[in-house]
């Protein structure tokens, strides 16, 4: 039997997985239609739907296709409720060190992230930059 841990656990593999190969269908598949894409790292706050933020990933290489190490990791899930849970990860994209407070809530039977706030560090990596990019994740 999975539990609620386990099930919030496999949505954050998937969004993750999504992360790392720049694959819309599966990030659609942990993140709610609604959800919000929220960054204040740089001087302007942004603030995407995701119909507004798939098409950043669409348009991106993959740190998978840069054959860029997986660096990415789960560092704590809380639950709020029985429908409600919270989880911080970091994941690196690029020479962006990113990390991401996810809100999820659980629809329709499956838990979904409602909104995605992140910050990110950038950390020069010594690879070659003409094959390396990904502005945002």
């Amino acid at each position: 039997m999975t539990t609620q841990f386990d099930a919030v656990v496999d949505v954050l593999q998937i969004y993750l997985d999504g992360l790392y190969h720049s694959d819309t269908q599966l990030l659609r598949n942990a993140l709610h239609p609604g959800a919000r894409y929220v960054c204040a790292t740089a001087d302007t706050l942004i603030d995407l739907s995701m119909e507004e933020y798939f098409p950043i990933v669409d348009e991106r290489p993959s740190p998978a296709g840069n054959n860029q190490r997986r660096a990415d990791e789960i560092v704590s899930i809380e639950f709020a409720g029985p429908k409600t849970a919270a989880a911080t990860l970091r994941c690196v994209v690029g020479e962006r060190h990113f990390t991401d407070f996810l809100t999820l809530v659980l629809v329709d039977g499956r838990w979904q992230v409602i909104s995605k706030v992140f910050h990110y560090d950038v950390v020069e990596q010594a690879v070659d930059h003409e094959h390396s990019s990904a502005t945002q994740h």
